[in-house]
């Protein structure tokens, strides 16, 4: 098929059409989290494009094989494994919507999971650079103080960094050691906070969060000097900063910590379910993938402390 300039211009109107009621679809019917919609909306836009939709009647000619095709071609164009595995999902729910809406009858996303090595391990801190971590805020300026709870809360809750910089100070309950949050879906969950998490949290509102609001008032639990709540970007160069202070040569990000919390929990005894619970998984199967590095890291420790691994 010779595709026009004619050609490119209905095909862009078309996809913005369908794309627009997708949309509306997953903030309205499915309760889908800001950040969700707009990779869907970008994903879903990129694959009608890349498909040549002019319309619910050119769906019929798309293929399992067809979508595979298309994520192989995602994949050695350089994208992430992360990336083209966030593809897939938003293209199962297009291909979700489009069904439930009457729009087309087959759903060749369906039987399709993302490839194992699509999946990107996380990366995991040990124990021991976690310590250094947490400890790296050593001064006792209102800043460090504020940094170092921040860094505590994160790696005893497993939160991401967007519920982290978000937390309430009504969601935070000290007495008790647990905090409230809304995830992804605007589904809420209880994390339980450690002792050592409520420590630096005590000391932090004592001693640090009145002179960063500078008399000003905030439902916020993390504030900047600027009297503002902390952004993920402010918190992402907060993290790097201290990563490098503790000597930590990995590629550090607000995420490792949460991924290093999922791991040790494992490694610990935890069970798969509770730990889900804790991350605010709705799948079981996002959970499972942190069961490859317990894994491989129980080996890694075989391999290096038993007499007889050699």
């Amino acid at each position: 098929m010779d595709i026009t300039c004619n050609h490119l211009v209905k095909s862009k109107t078309e996809v913005d059409t369908l794309i627009n009621e997708f949309v509306t679809y997953l903030a309205v019917e499915k309760n889908r989290a800001p950040n969700t919609i707009e990779a869907y909306m970008r994903d879903g836009r990129r694959f009608l494009l890349a498909t040549g939709y002019e319309g619910p009647e050119s769906l019929a000619r798309l293929t399992t094989g067809s979508i595979t095709a298309y994520l192989k071609k995602l994949r050695e164009s350089g994208m992430s494994g992360a990336s083209v595995a966030r593809n897939l999902a938003a293209v199962k729910g297009l291909f979700k919507y489009l069904v439930a809406e009457g729009i087309t009858e087959s759903n060749p996303a369906e039987p399709m999971e993302s490839p194992k090595i699509w999946r990107r391990v996380p990366g995991v801190l040990s124990t021991q650079e976690v310590d250094r971590l947490l400890a790296a805020p050593r001064s006792a300026e209102a800043g460090a103080i504020r940094d170092q709870a921040m860094l505590e809360t994160l790696y005893a809750t497993g939160l991401r960094v967007s519920e982290l910089v978000n937390l309430k100070l009504n969601e935070v309950n000290l007495e008790a050691g647990y905090i409230t949050t809304l995830g992804k879906g605007s589904k809420e969950r209880v994390a339980p906070l450690g002792e050592m998490a409520v420590e630096s949290i005590v000391r932090y509102k004592s001693e640090a969060r009145a002179g960063l609001l500078k008399g000003k008032s905030s439902d916020f639990l993390f504030i900047t000097r600027l009297s503002k709540p902390m952004t993920r970007q402010g918190f992402w160069k907060t993290i790097k900063k201290y990563t490098r202070i503790a000597g930590i040569s990995k590629n550090i990000t607000p995420h490792s910590l949460r991924h290093s919390f999922a791991t040790h929990l494992l490694e610990g005894g935890a069970d798969l379910r509770s730990v889900q619970e804790m991350l605010g998984h709705s799948d079981i199967t996002t959970t499972q993938i942190y069961t490859h590095v317990a894994r491989k890291r129980i080996k890694e420790i075989y391999d290096k402390v038993h007499p007889r691994a050699r």
